[in-house]
């Protein structure tokens, strides 16, 4: 049998394996707080359902983190204190942000999530926390689908420039 083959529980995490999970697990703290933010700003009713299962997703990634975490002896990081429910009619519309804004935020953190969560996934040699990053990758990228679904649906997909070949080119 060779190096690390035994009970994946049993093996030791390595550096990278626990800075990924640290560093994920500080990450989802704060992606709870500032979605619940975004809840009491939203307006839309299917953005906020999108925003409500983001919300769950993020508590579940937080709970398999913290055990995976624990059972390994590494201290956890701070939790910011839970968002307090507000009227949306009570937010001053200056300093309220709008769903368009809501979305392009929500959609570059599902991003830059599906990225840490493949290298999280490449850089393990344990299998079950690399399986535990690619359950985290396929549910962040079915979000991220219905949230591309939703931006173009309600106009407010933005786009860059779109490159379109000369004409004289097209007719070849």
């Amino acid at each position: 049998m060779g190096i690390l083959s035994g009970n994946q529980q049993n093996e030791p995490m390595h550096y990278g394996e626990i800075f990924s999970a640290w560093t994920h697990l500080a990450g989802m703290k704060s992606t709870i707080a500032t979605y619940q933010i975004f809840e009491n700003h939203c307006g839309d009713d299917d953005l906020l359902t999108i925003i409500n299962s983001l919300i769950g997703l993020a508590r579940q990634e937080e709970k398999q983190l913290e055990t995976l975490l624990k059972e390994n002896g590494i201290a956890l990081p701070p939790s910011p204190p839970e968002r307090p429910k507000a009227s949306l009619e009570d937010i001053p519309a200056g300093a309220k942000y709008n769903d368009p804004e809501i979305a392009m935020a929500i959609s570059s953190d599902l991003a830059a999530g599906l990225i840490a969560d493949s290298k999280a996934m490449g850089q393990s040699t344990r299998e079950d926390i690399a399986m535990m990053y690619g359950q985290f990758h396929t549910a962040k990228a079915q979000e991220a689908g219905k949230l591309l679904r939703l931006n173009k649906e309600k106009g407010w997909l933005v786009v860059p420039p779109l490159h379109e070949k000369p004409r004289e080119l097209q007719m070849n």
